[in-house]
């Protein structure tokens, strides 16, 4: 039996999230973080970073240990995200754009390159890239998905940053920046 088969058809269901323990009052606080956004739909764009800058502090990392920096566009997060963990000043980086389809394919190169580039970083490297760009069919999708909240997509991408700090601190001893 599969999960499709224990939906009713009549409703439509999101996955479900089971989020992390809550960090203690200090587990981040020598963390330092790059929030990586994009130059384009600047509105959905500034939302994300607000949620991403919510989560941070509401997991402790200090105002200080937080950077923004932006690149051109979403095809040069990959580029902007390795320079940035190669500097050796962040532990992690929450890249941030929204991707809007238009009536060319223009949408699915930047899209698709766009997420393997973070992820190529970020296995060559092995910190965590958070992935928050947006990548959706109408502005009205955009604008639903950076509301305020702990549903902002800007805010859970910084909480999975933050959780694979956890991981990876936890697993292989990765240092912060400050001690790398």
């Amino acid at each position: 039996m599969t999960h499709a088969t224990l939906i009713p058809p009549h409703q439509k269901m999101k996955s479900g999230y089971a989020a992390p323990k809550k960090p203690s009052k200090k587990e981040f606080k020598d963390t330092r973080i790059a929030l990586l956004a994009t130059r384009w739909n600047v509105e959905v764009v500034e939302a994300l970073l607000a949620g991403a800058a919510a989560c941070l502090k509401d997991w402790g990392v200090p105002d200080e240990n937080i950077e923004v920096l932006y690149a051109p566009g979403a095809y040069e997060l990959p580029l902007a995200a390795s320079a940035i963990l190669a500097s050796g000043r962040f532990d992690g980086v929450v890249a941030l754009g929204a991707v809007i389809r238009g009536d060319t394919p223009h949408f699915d190169f930047v899209a698709g390159e766009c997420a393997r580039g973070l992820m190529d970083v970020q296995l060559a490297i092995c910190r965590p890239v958070g992935f928050g760009v947006l990548t959706v069919n109408t502005p009205e999708q955009a604008f639903e998905r950076c509301a305020p909240g702990k549903t902002n997509k800007g805010y859970e991408c910084a909480a999975a940053v933050l959780e694979m700090l956890r991981l990876t601190r936890h697993v292989i001893g990765a240092p912060t920046a400050e001690g790398a």
